[in-house]
């Protein structure tokens, strides 16, 4: 197994209980309040925050969402910025370590999967920031 598929792998494992069975994997549909089709692809944590942006860990969680597309899609961006809050909320929060110190959380929605950290001008993709306080999802936008 590659190291970063094992690493996803034990990643999964490691944070199993905090989120239903069928939300743990890889191409599970994820409920939104918008109705659109939302797919888990996967969860990252960075270790090392962006300089001067935020104290603690960066949890990235990655969708895909194809009715966001610019090209025939339905959903606009104030629509997919509050389906991302509750992703955030309802998806993100309850995957985290208990006790971990998490400057950010990062929700990416997209129209198709795409590579991490990889360009893609071809896809539509969404970014929303957000900080914890009192248990919730904070927007901070970018």
């Amino acid at each position: 197994m590659a190291p970063a598929a094992a690493h996803r792998a034990a990643l999964v494992a490691g944070l199993a209980l905090a989120l239903p069975a069928a939300a743990q994997e890889a191409g599970a549909r994820v409920e939104v309040p918008s109705g659109q089709e939302v797919r888990f692809i996967e969860a990252r944590r960075d270790a090392g925050a962006a300089a001067g942006l935020t104290a603690g860990i960066t949890w990235r969680f990655r969708f895909v969402a194809p009715a966001i597309s610019r090209v025939g899609g339905t959903v606009n961006l104030d629509t997919a910025a509050q389906d991302m809050e509750h992703l955030c909320n309802r998806f993100a929060l309850p995957w985290l370590p208990q006790g971990e110190a998490v400057g950010q959380i990062v929700i990416e929605l997209a129209d198709r999967e795409v590579e991490f950290g990889q360009p893609a001008p071809e896809a539509t993709r969404y970014f929303e920031a957000f900080s914890v306080q009192g248990g919730r999802c904070v927007w901070e936008g970018f």
